[in-house]
């Protein structure tokens, strides 16, 4: 069960999020927050496994909660629900760990589809958007002015490897089953790559695997 928690001063637009999430057994909506204050306290009681926030909220931001919420609780992965699909804002939220960016005029199925990647470790930007901020950030530096190939020189052949999956948008689960290995061992990998890297999430992590060349641009 996918324990999630939601964020928006809209009550209506809260209800029908937790109505579509409901139709999923396999996510259950645990507690609900009207500002993003609220839900850094709820995220703190309730340790969900995602947490759903819009970007404009009283007295917290969305993008200031998703930076609280990693910190105070760095098992919970952030999505962002928002219908605002400027650069700026995504870049801000990614940038702030947040592991995945979906609009609200989306189709409800992504909806879920997206929470159950980041829940299950992967990351997930809507499809609407995925390609144009990739390409922006990727030519912008995001994640260092350091050119990907040498960035990623100093990794082992099986680092590079679990680098490219998680590239092509693959869950711990999915990459432990294409390499034969267990999901443990998995994050081992990732822990490394991510410290030897310096990268905040598989977000910043998937840029730099199609900049290096790892996997096939969009």
């Amino acid at each position: 069960m996918i324990r999630v928690l939601l964020a928006d001063d809209e009550a209506m637009i809260r209800a029908g999020v937790a109505a579509i999430l409901a139709s999923d057994p396999g996510i259950e909506v645990v507690a609900e927050a009207g500002d993003g204050a609220e839900a850094v306290e709820m995220v703190r009681a309730h340790r969900p496994d995602v947490a759903v926030l819009d970007i404009r909220m009283p007295r917290l931001d969305g993008l200031s909660a998703a930076t609280e919420i990693r910190s105070v609780a760095a098992g919970t992965a952030v999505v962002m629900l928002t219908t605002f699909d400027e650069d700026d804002y995504v870049m801000r939220a990614l940038g702030e760990g947040a592991s995945g960016f979906m609009l609200k005029a989306a189709d409800p199925r992504e909806l879920i589809f997206g929470i159950k990647a980041v829940a299950d470790g992967a990351a997930y930007l809507s499809p609407r958007i995925a390609h144009r901020v990739i390409a922006k950030m990727g030519a912008a530096g995001f994640a260092r002015p350091t050119p990907a190939k040498e960035r990623i020189a100093g990794l082992t052949p099986r680092e590079q490897e679990v680098l490219g999956l998680l590239g092509e948008g693959l869950s711990n689960h999915e990459i432990g089953k294409r390499l034969y290995m267990s999901e443990g061992t998995v994050k081992g990998h990732m822990t490394a790559i991510f410290t030897r890297l310096g990268l905040r999430n598989r977000v910043q992590a998937a840029i730099l695997a199609y900049e290096a060349g790892l996997v096939a641009r969009p």
